[in-house]
């Protein structure tokens, strides 16, 4: 293309952009935000910040018994995520194939929760969840899912206690942390957790998902490009407005679990290399023999498929789907092959063990 084409698509591009802005904010003032959370739900027990969730079911069962599976979200963003509109949200979509879901909800943590560790997440926290259901449902194991660093969660449940755990979903699990060509990995293996809690306590909110932001800048550029362009189809602005108020939604994360997470997960690669302990406790990967439905996104720039994909060699179970979603971070969740795709695989999968 010719320097006098490039300069008139430019001109036209100007030229456009009063309307396209003007558009863009008629469809703000519209409300056209769409509900989170809608999904009915029972706090099934709850201490300090964190809630067990358990979603009503949709599907009659008859005198069956539909499958429990527990899921647990990351600590930065809230699991809104999962539940953002009702034909697209993930929590309903495993509710209409039947599943019995119950849903870690962390809440905002506070300054009083500066001291809270991997180990009171892990082994108090998600345990105290995990017996409850277990007692609820009188069960011995229960399948367990989890979500970016609630994936990483699980995989180290899993690792302690293999007998609590029938089946176990990851996506998109930081679990390999060396070698990974991502920006944000390169941030977390040369950050200095011990100077960012000095000054702040906690983790910020606010400054983790600006380092998610900046991660991908291209692509946050892009996100608001198409947004001008797509500023008169309702749907795509619902769609964008509830993808914006769930980002923005970032709780402050705990000082002590995030200097854990980026000291021993990042920058030792302690869980990959099978040298985390918790309490003295190893969490060693080949105790998860269970069987593993491993989940990632092609075009993951936050945890790209080098991190998520070794956990399938580094377990000792001898049934493992490792499933490549050509998708990114956020599309497994709320794109279109959600409900087409990712929730008819693991939920088969889960019925069929």
């Amino acid at each position: 293309m010719d320097y006098q084409t490039l300069w008139k698509n430019f001109e036209k591009e100007l030229s456009n952009f009063p309307g396209k802005f003007s558009r863009a904010a008629e469809s703000l003032s519209a409300k056209a935000t769409p509900e989170m959370a809608t999904t009915p739900a029972k706090v099934a027990y709850s201490e300090d910040k964190m809630r067990l969730l358990h979603y009503q079911p949709l599907v009659d069962q008859g005198d069956g018994h539909p499958v429990s599976i527990l899921i647990v979200y990351a600590l930065i963003n809230r699991h809104t995520l999962l539940d953002m509109d009702p034909d697209r949200s993930f929590v309903r979509n495993l509710l209409n194939h039947g599943l019995d879901v119950w849903l870690i909800d962390w809440g905002y943590p506070s300054g009083t929760d500066r001291y809270l560790n991997l180990d009171d997440y892990i082994n108090y926290y998600m345990d105290t969840a995990v017996e409850h259901i277990r007692s609820e449902k009188k069960a011995d194991r229960l399948n367990l899912m989890g979500i970016c660093m609630g994936g990483t969660f699980t995989v180290i449940y899993t690792a302690l206690h293999p007998e609590k755990v029938r089946n176990l979903i990851t996506f998109a699990a930081p679990i390999e942390t060396d070698g990974v060509d991502s920006v944000l990995f390169s941030w977390a293996k040369h950050l200095d957790p011990d100077k960012v809690l000095d000054a702040f306590g906690n983790l910020p909110g606010n400054l983790a998902n600006l380092l998610y932001l900046l991660a991908t800048p291209v692509g946050t550029v892009d996100r608001y490009v198409r947004f001008l362009d797509k500023a008169e189809n309702p749907e795509f602005v619902r769609s964008f407005m509830g993808l914006e108020k769930w980002s923005f939604d970032s709780p402050d994360m705990a000082g002590e679990v995030f200097r854990d997470y980026i000291r021993d997960i990042f920058q030792k690669n302690l869980l990959m290399k099978n040298e985390l302990k918790l309490n003295d406790e190893h969490a060693d990967l080949r105790n998860i023999r269970c069987p593993l439905f491993n989940a990632f996104g092609t075009y993951d720039h936050l945890v790209p498929p080098a991190s998520s994909k070794p956990l399938s060699r580094a377990v000792g179970s001898d049934d493992v789907r490792t499933v490549d979603y050509r998708t990114g971070h956020i599309g497994m969740f709320v794109g279109k092959n959600s409900k087409k795709s990712v929730i008819p695989d693991v939920a088969g999968w889960i019925k069929a063990r």
